[in-house]
């Protein structure tokens, strides 16, 4: 039976792929910091085992290695978001809050369990598409992803050799806890389970990056291509005074 574990597993994207991957009959380490919502989805699965801790303590995720055992898939998508609204006031223990969530803690994740990654496994890094442009207010959250998505891709050149494969995925707006505290329109929403079946999808075709939805993607990709000057330009008409 092969094997993935999955952080940010209580709710969310993370939820709903335990879930897929346990009806796809795969075992199933659901990840998170609560007890209760992680109860609960070990309870709709035969498959599913879960294990609380927090991803920003290396020493918790040292102990974890001692007990998952081998891995075939590796999917790392616990992760928060906060703004900054006052940049004159910049939010730095806020800064650095988001920093250690995204991205720090993965780097305590590869230390502790890249090697419980079977040859010819895969590593999964849940990104997200604002890595694509740059976003009022998500300073923290921007920088985050764009630097989680450049260590996936480098790991992706580096455990090639070690028979590891590695995805990034970029996810547009997808119906959260996370997104739910957001207060401004979110086009091309869509459910986490549905964004569940993308990245299986992508994952079993071996893809190195998984965007979804794809017409909201592409949008955000043909304006990446803009020069910056005119797409800053764009961003403050939008952006409220």
């Amino acid at each position: 039976m092969r094997r993935v574990m999955i952080t940010g597993a209580s709710s969310g994207i993370g939820k709903a792929l335990a879930l897929r991957y346990s009806q796809l009959g795969w075992q199933v380490i659901a990840c998170g910091r609560n007890e209760e919502r992680l109860a609960d989805i070990a309870a709709a699965s035969e498959y599913i085992s879960v294990m609380a801790f927090d991803m920003t303590d290396k020493g918790q995720l040292q102990q974890v290695a001692d007990f998952i055992g081998k891995l075939d898939l590796l999917i790392l998508n616990a992760g928060d978001c906060t703004y900054i609204d006052d940049v004159m006031d910049f939010d730095a223990e806020g800064f650095e809050q988001i920093i250690n969530t995204n991205l720090v803690s993965v780097a305590y994740a590869l230390k502790a369990w890249l090697k419980k990654i079977n040859k010819g496994g895969r590593l999964v890094l849940v990104s997200s598409s604002a890595e694509l442009l740059a976003l009022p207010r998500a300073q923290a959250y921007g920088a985050s992803k764009a630097a989680l998505s450049y260590l996936g891709r480098v790991l992706s050149i580096d455990l090639a050799k070690h028979g590891i494969d590695v995805s990034i995925v970029r996810p547009g707006f997808v119906t959260t806890p996370l997104t739910a505290k957001n207060d401004f329109p979110m086009p091309m929403q869509i459910s986490p389970e549905k964004a569940a079946i993308e990245i299986v999808n992508g994952i079993s075709k071996g893809k190195h990056c998984i965007d979804f939805p794809f017409g909201f993607i592409f949008i955000m990709k043909m304006l990446a291509c803009l020069p910056f000057a005119l797409w800053r330009a764009l961003a403050l008409r939008m952006s409220p005074i």
